[in-house]
């Protein structure tokens, strides 16, 4: 069943409070866009504090919407979308480019 995440991704909702705390304290990976332009790949054992945290972030904050993904093994599935996002468009995400 590796390789099968795709149909586990949650759908895009809204970037704000009331969203991010109905997000389980799972590990796990998020995105986050604004104007369909993907703004930050993101990874930890606690998405839902992560989320909490980018909340009041500079740049990430300025995100619209956002999806998430439980996993055992969210460093690994990071890296992996950050690669396919690497060569689709040669560069990081916008929040990420520091």
């Amino acid at each position: 069943m590796s390789g099968e995440t795709e149909a586990s991704w949650s759908p895009w909702m809204d970037f704000d409070r009331t969203n991010v705390v109905a997000v389980p304290e799972l590990s796990g990976v998020y995105m986050m866009h604004a104007g369909m332009k993907i703004l930050y790949i993101g990874a930890g054992e606690n998405i839902r504090q992560k989320l909490l945290e980018s909340l009041s972030d500079p740049c990430i904050g300025k995100a619209k919407r956002f999806r998430y993904i439980a996993t055992q093994s969210p460093d690994k599935v990071k890296e992996q979308l950050l690669k396919e996002y690497l060569g689709k468009h040669g560069r990081l995400p916008e929040c990420m480019e520091k």
